[in-house]
């Protein structure tokens, strides 16, 4: 990086770009245009050449036209967020994770010679106040919890590897509200998003979450009140009205967690429910495919090829120009082709689970390594996770990038290989158990998955653990 900005301590650094963030949303409200400008400025005065000119002015061009989707998108984020939420985010999630952050992990991926992820998933407890059809942690109970030293320990240490993301699971994270407050205090320079079933938000939470500014949620919701409450249970679904209408009171960020099955996926997709979303002030939000994981599972929940091919379509064209509705959906598994497959093992993230023990993926429920008598680093080199790094990606069809869903016989060979152990609370799996449930699902969908794959353009050059690639090559 070649800046003015390079030969200033970290401190000064967030300090001079803080004073870009306030001028530029002070006038967000007189001038859109020239506040975008500016924060693209801000972004080429910190990262220089680490993008082209071209994309820079390509941003600038996206996000000045009044007419672009992307333009109404931020607008509508803008227009119902608070000040100081959209202040912290900013510099904790723009210049932290995505700037200085991103710079630091790529060094240290060099430096270590493994995976070093850009987000860490932690679950503060196992406990969970719901029992939603197919999912693990409903049957867990309140078993595990991590103190609010490990949390603080998993923290601390991800900064100093580069880390200033951390999204919360659960079990539903808000059974320790307290702690996980204490902890965005502690750690203000970071970014936190919650992952939560919304019947725990409250007035007074939302208070001290505005007053933090650097907690955001993603709130589980599954269609219409009939679609949502036949899988997580009477009153759920106006639980989560009521969370939305307090976070858009209050200014924080938030969007939407959605497991998409066999039975749901209409629901959850259609015009009205997205446009329907972005009215409640949720206008970005993930898709999770709905994984058979854990001896009570339900397989008959996963989608069929037909309405995994219907999904992969539908987001890219929710995303798309062609689409007016201000919603920005990211597919946990279908956007493979992205990011250059799978993500887990620390390539992207990993996750810990409220035992401590540290799993390559939050879906896969096996580890030989545990934050209670390891470090992250000595974590990112334990057998299973260099499995992971030594192993990506999977597959060459980036549709088809998981070594459990659609590559089961990867998962066996690297769970047995390394001696990992199952980590499920309740019901140890074994790791053949788990794998059968995949394996015609995985036969069904390779055909659907490789004559879609035909017509994509490759992006073979994007992968190799980030060991080749440069940030100015372009997306497409």
């Amino acid at each position: 990086m070649n800046t003015s900005l390079d030969n200033l301590t970290h401190k000064m650094q967030r300090a001079a770009l803080g004073k870009i963030v306030d001028v530029a949303l002070s006038r967000a409200e007189q001038d859109r245009e020239k506040t975008m400008c500016q924060l693209v400025d801000a972004a080429k005065q910190f990262y220089g050449s680490g993008f082209s000119d071209e994309t820079y002015e390509n941003a600038k061009k996206v996000l000045t036209d009044p007419n672009s989707k992307w333009t109404k998108l931020i607008n509508c984020v803008l227009d119902q967020t608070d000040p100081h939420v959209a202040r912290t985010t900013a510099l904790n999630l723009g210049y932290e994770a995505f700037f200085r952050g991103t710079k630091m992990i790529r060094e240290n991926r060099v430096k270590y010679q493994c995976n070093i992820p850009w987000l860490i998933l932690f679950d503060p407890t196992s406990a969970c106040n719901m029992h939603c059809v197919g999912c693990w942690a409903g049957e867990y109970g309140n078993k595990n919890n991590l103190s609010f030293e490990d949390m603080d320990k998993i923290v601390t240490q991800g900064k100093e590897l580069g880390v200033y993301l951390y999204m919360l699971t659960g079990g539903e994270p808000l059974v320790r509200k307290k702690d996980v407050l204490k902890l965005a205090e502690k750690h203000n320079d970071v970014q936190f998003a919650i992952y939560t079933n919304s019947t725990l938000i409250d007035e007074p939470f939302c208070e001290e979450v505005q007053r933090l500014g650097n907690i955001a949620f993603m709130l589980s919701i599954e269609g219409t009140p009939e679609t949502n409450d036949a899988r997580r249970g009477e009153g759920h679904y106006a639980a989560v009205m009521h969370a939305m209408d307090l976070l858009k009171k209050y200014g924080i960020l938030f969007g939407t967690s959605i497991c998409y099955t066999r039975q749901n996926i209409d629901a959850v997709t259609n015009d009205a429910f997205m446009r329907f979303l972005c009215e409640k002030g949720a206008h970005f939000g993930f898709y999770f495919h709905y994984m058979p994981v854990g001896n009570e599972a339900a397989p008959e929940l996963m989608p069929t090829p037909e309405q995994r091919k219907y999904m992969i379509d539908r987001i890219r064209y929710l995303r798309s120009s062609e689409c007016d509705i201000p919603f920005y959906p990211m597919d946990f598994q279908n956007d493979g082709e992205f990011v250059g497959g799978c993500i887990a093992g620390g390539r992207n993230y990993f996750h810990i689970n409220s035992a401590g023990d540290a799993e390559p993926c939050v879906f896969i429920h096996y580890s030989n390594a545990n934050i209670h008598d390891q470090s992250i680093l000595e974590i990112l080199h334990s057998p299973l996770f260099i499995a992971y790094h030594n192993g990506q990606p999977f597959n060459k069809n980036h549709l088809r990038p998981c070594p459990m869903l659609e590559n089961p016989e990867l998962l066996e060979k690297m769970v047995h290989e390394t001696g990992a152990h199952s980590t499920d609370l309740q019901s140890p799996e074994s790791v053949e158990h788990l794998c059968e449930k995949c394996k015609a699902y995985a036969a069904d969908w390779q055909p659907t998955a490789d004559e879609i794959w035909s017509h994509h353009k490759v992006r073979e050059s994007r992968y190799e653990n980030y060991k080749d690639w440069k940030p100015s090559q372009p997306l497409d």
